[in-house]
């Protein structure tokens, strides 16, 4: 009896020793983790459980940079405009065509427990740093729910989504109109002057290099600070380190003990438009569908949006069919936009990546099929390298055309279920020792062990090369050998392909129109080896020369472009070389207008400066900067710095390229050397917003503390949330 009695008092003890609260439970679950940050600021987060990690990493990016966190969950989840005003409705709205909000909760219902548990710890992590935190404002979340990480499930840079053109969206549910055809031309034109987006992935079998180990090189192309660097690690099994899209629970380019994983951005056909015939009767809306009529699905949502101190609202219809929300219209005709909408596949797929083990598991990992908007490029341990081309690619009828709008009252147009991963584009192990892909065609992503186009239907990718890709291959053929330090090397290679192809026929136009004016300016471009560096005055002449001439060529009015290839390889059909010369004329006018003179060295007028963790960060010419000899990735750039030019400044400033990089080497052991632009903080108050600036300019990579005695020789500081950092 008085074992009864002791047992029941035991367990009254322990229930009345249960959080109750939920503030309780938070602290009750940082118990439960740890964050060791390393002399760079890196954050090792370990957690019992993998919730327990997850917590932590959402805990530890809180710290990093709120901001960009917060930023991105009010665009992901559609409330842009209650922040940045009525500009940013379309935006939204776009973002509730595909979801609404009760469609993401019951997403999250529907999840199997295991991904509802991360999802929960994902917001308990945010919301205990905003507690912890007081004095940090929020732009509008003062809370964050379970549910949101539906609306930002696959990494991507804002994924496949953001391909649908809010100016589209607007002429139609503003107007009910399509956009005027020189406006859509005006929209294509701005999107091929843009920096180029992508990244660079190469993967190198052990027999190539000199420990005998596969090394996978990790080169996102993004803007600068869109991802921090984090190591997670939980006593389930998860042992992640790489980079983390602010917000998002999972590594999404990176590597384990076992396996490395680094995306590109792919040519794949994964989005479709589909035409529908629309019939209105009884005041209702169908559409046709081969012999019958369906109904349109109509709904409406009121958005908010910020104007001046004031909140408003605006109230918009919302159609559908079972193609996909009507987003414009083409032809006169309402369309419909299809593209992979899975968000609970997609997260999970996206965590499941992180904590495979070998090719096997990882190649069954790749058969869920929701990584819609990437190429996959793959090392292992094992030795392996592999090449995934796409991962969501519908099944189609050949007969259509699929690069243009398809007639949706055709049922021989739907989408006919997905391809497997074996039916799509892979590349595994091939011979000649090295895979690369440079957002190019995969028909040369391993030489003559490249896939063959006639293999595959037209849909599966454009058979077009770019000029990383031609630098990629020309750099890794015949050559073995490699150690971490010669990849890094040989991933900031300062050959310019582009250049080699445009500057010969400029100097010819000069010599068929010789100018004294000009004469001096092009021997220096005509003795010039292409290669970039921040000494290079030629280097800042055949930048100035090729963007002025890429923009010149293609008009606004030109329906059938030229590839940036086909342009530069054949610039003389393309432009008189009078013309040629009158640009080149331009572009010295131009720099001596901002700098006194032309011969400006790249470092000079190329730069690299972060004064504050704000988003788009404004740049001054009368602050501090450091020179960088990298060049934009549309030259052919492995190590590619692109630009923003509506700064107001004389100078260029970096915006979007090398971003976080890592080499990555797989053995009995793995050993990573990263690299980030800037730093990790987005705080300028901290000493790790800017200690990586100087190192970033000078490829001095560091060594990534992988392994626990690694992290505890190099840590900082250790605590667990809630404490103070």
């Amino acid at each position: 009896m008085r074992v009864t009695i002791l047992a029941a008092l035991f367990l009254f003890i322990s229930c009345s020793e249960k959080p109750q609260t939920e503030v309780e439970q938070w602290e009750a679950q940082a118990e439960n983790i740890t964050i060791i940050r390393d002399d760079f600021g890196v954050p090792h987060i370990y957690g019992k459980t993998d919730a327990d990690a997850v917590f932590g990493l959402l805990y530890a990016q809180c710290e990093d940079d709120f901001n960009r966190v917060e930023q991105n969950y009010i665009w992901a989840t559609g409330r842009l405009a209650e922040v940045e005003g009525e500009d940013a409705l379309y935006s939204d709205l776009r973002a509730k065509l595909f979801m609404t909000e009760e469609e993401a909760r019951a997403n999250y219902e529907n999840s199997p427990e295991w991904l509802k548990e991360l999802c929960d710890a994902f917001a308990d992590g945010i919301n205990y740093y905003l507690h912890t935190h007081p004095e940090i404002e929020p732009k509008l979340f003062t809370r964050f729910e379970p549910w949101m990480p539906m609306y930002f499930s696959e990494g991507s840079i804002g994924g496949d989504i953001e391909r649908i053109s809010t100016r589209k969206i607007k002429s139609f549910y503003e107007s009910g109109m399509e956009l005027p055809e020189m406006e859509a031309l005006q929209l294509k034109k701005e999107e091929e002057m843009a920096e180029p987006q992508g990244s660079n992935g190469i993967a190198i079998s052990g027999d190539l290099t000199e420990s005998g180990n596969a090394m996978l090189l990790i080169n996102p192309h993004t803007s600068f600070y869109f991802r921090g660097e984090v190591h997670v690690v939980s006593e389930e099994g998860l042992n992640a380190y790489g980079a983390v899209t602010w917000g998002q629970f999972f590594v999404y380019q990176g590597f384990n003990e076992k396996t490395g994983w680094m995306h590109t951005s792919t040519y794949t056909d994964v989005m479709d438009e589909f035409k529908e015939t629309i019939v209105k009767n009884d005041g209702k809306l169908f559409y046709q569908y081969g012999e019958e009529l369906k109904p349109v699905d109509s709904s409406s949502v009121t958005l908010t949006y910020k104007d001046g101190d004031s909140m408003k609202e605006r109230t918009f219809p919302m159609y559908s069919t079972h193609h996909g929300p009507i987003t414009h219209q083409v032809g006169g005709q309402w369309t419909a936009s299809a593209m992979m909408w899975e968000p609970v596949k997609a997260l999970e797929q996206s965590y499941i990546r992180t904590k495979q083990d070998g090719y096997d598991g990882f190649r069954e990992m790749m058969d869920i099929r929701t990584n819609s908007s990437n190429n996959t490029v793959y090392a292992d341990a094992e030795g392996n390298i592999a090449y995934f081309h796409g991962n969501f690619v519908p099944k189609r009828d050949t007969i259509f055309d699929y690069t243009e709008p398809v007639d949706g009252s055709n049922p021989k147009t739907d989408w006919q279920g997905l391809h497997t991963v074996d039916e799509n584009i892979l590349v595994l192990n091939p011979e000649n020792g090295w895979i690369q892909n440079c957002n190019s065609t995969p028909y040369t992503s391993a030489l003559e062990f490249s896939p063959k186009r006639e293999d595959y239907p037209n849909y599966m990718s454009v058979d077009q090369e770019n000029f990383r890709g031609i630098h990629a291959i020309e750099l890794l053929t015949g050559r073995s050998g490699y150690t971490l330090d010669e990849l890094i090397e040989l991933a900031h290679d300062p050959y310019l392909p582009a250049f080699e192809a445009l500057i010969p026929g400029l100097v010819k136009a000069y010599d068929e129109n010789p100018n004294p004016e000009l004469e001096e300016a092009i021997d220096v471009l005509r003795n010039w080896d292409y290669t970039t560096s921040e000494e290079s005055i030629a280097m800042t002449l055949a930048h100035y020369y090729g963007t002025i001439f890429w923009t010149s060529a293609l008009t606004g009015k030109m329906k059938t472009r030229p590839t940036q290839l086909e342009l530069f390889n054949n610039n003389e059909k393309w432009m008189s070389s009078e013309r040629r010369v009158e640009l080149f004329k331009q572009v010295l006018d131009n720099l001596e207008s901002d700098f006194g003179t032309w011969k400006m060295p790249w470092g000079e007028v190329n730069r690299y400066q972060r004064l504050n963790g704000d988003i788009r960060q404004a740049f001054d010419d009368d602050k501090p900067s450091i020179p960088i000899g990298f060049a934009s990735g549309r030259w052919g750039a492995l190590a590619a710095y692109g630009a923003r030019y509506s700064n107001n400044t004389k100078k260029i400033y970096g915006t979007r390229g090398n971003s976080f990089v890592a080499a990555v080497e797989f053995g009995d052991k793995v050993k990573a050397k990263t690299m980030l632009a800037g730093g990790q903080s987005g705080d300028p108050e901290s000493p790790h917003f800017n200690d990586q600036a100087q190192r970033y300019a000078d490829m001095e990579f560091k060594d990534a503390a992988y392994y626990k005695e690694d992290v505890l020789k190099r840590a900082e500081v250790t605590y667990s949330p809630g404490e103070k950092y």
